[in-house]
């Protein structure tokens, strides 16, 4: 069953004044504990109790005793406001220090070539982190999904995200297995492709991705036909692997099957430049160090992987 949490409002002023009368029976004194004046839990209390609906201490000019529904509030309060405490510490132990589940939402193709080598570091780097990834093509709503941010192909980053860098641009290439080659023959020219079977790439809104290729430095779109359809990069690839057709893929995912032997680059020359990938995450909130944190790594590893590749 559905619990409704609906507090009502102003329900909570005074419960902490009447905690501390309720439990050092003075009013002096739980004035002096939380640095208010006396007359300032008096209105308090007599706040509460009308809100109540009942007498909750029972007053003297020496001394101050609790009603019965003075009990039972003390009773139930006191275990309540305690927890309040707690979670208020506990939120707070957060905002202070990366610590705590941070969740991001990631293409399957990015986990091996780039997130694998960067977590590693990251979890070792922040052992009070702990890192959890949902490796999905759909572009999820981070704040309903819960997620802390997302990494995802600059081009299909929204304008409102904040995006911060992970890779240079990528050039997206065209790759068949040499036993595909054999069979069917090399493409030479972006029109050759309507003769071949290419693996395609459906995106998370339905739409049969169309393959991108550059002719004389201007960028074309091509509406590719074939025998397999898949949702990921690294299916189409696995494809290709087989033999069953070409794969427009982004490069470093199949740069150790090309280095194999496994895979041939074909159409070279016309391979378009992605913008690469990115983390991004809400702009208008502020970041917890949690992210924070991860943000830092991924700049750190990014400057530190441009100085190695100038060197």
């Amino acid at each position: 069953m559905k619990q409704n949490f609906t507090v009502r409002h102003g329900a909570l002023d005074g419960v902490e004044a009447f905690l501390g009368v309720a439990q050092h029976r003075s009013f002096r004194r739980a004035a002096a504990e939380l640095g208010v004046t006396p007359s300032a839990i008096s209105q308090a209390i007599r706040a509460l109790e009308a809100r109540v609906g009942a007498a909750l201490f029972i007053r003297t000019t020496r001394s101050v005793g609790l009603t019965e529904a003075g009990e039972r509030f003390f009773a139930r309060a006191r275990p309540a406001f305690e927890e309040l405490v707690a979670a208020s510490g506990a939120a707070r132990d957060l905002g202070q220090r990366p610590a705590g589940l941070l969740r991001l939402t990631v293409p399957r193709s990015v986990v091996p070539i780039l997130l694998e080598p960067l977590i590693a570091s990251f979890c070792k780097a922040f052992p009070e982190i702990e890192v959890e990834l949902a490796a999905s093509e759909e572009m999820v709503d981070l704040a309903a999904g819960g997620f802390d941010a997302g990494i995802r192909m600059g081009q299909f980053i929204t304008p409102d995200m904040v995006a911060v860098r992970l890779t240079k641009p990528l050039p997206l290439i065209v790759v068949g297995s040499p036993a595909y080659l054999a069979r069917c023959g090399r493409p030479e020219r972006p029109d050759d492709l309507r003769e071949h079977a290419c693996l395609r790439l459906r995106r998370s809104n339905g739409a049969l991705a169309s393959w991108s290729l550059n002719d004389n430095a201007r960028s074309i779109e091509i509406a590719v036909s074939g025998p397999f359809i898949a949702y990921d990069f690294p299916t189409i690839l696995g494809a290709a692997l087989e033999g069953v057709g070409l794969a427009q893929v982004p490069a470093p995912l199949a740069t150790g099957a090309v280095k194999a032997g496994k895979l041939v680059r074909v159409l070279e020359p016309f391979a378009p430049m992605t913008p690469g990938v990115f983390l991004y995450y809400p702009g208008h909130r502020q970041i917890m160090p949690k992210l924070r944190a991860f943000i830092d790594h991924v700049k750190g590893r990014h400057v530190k992987g441009r100085a190695a590749a100038a060197s």
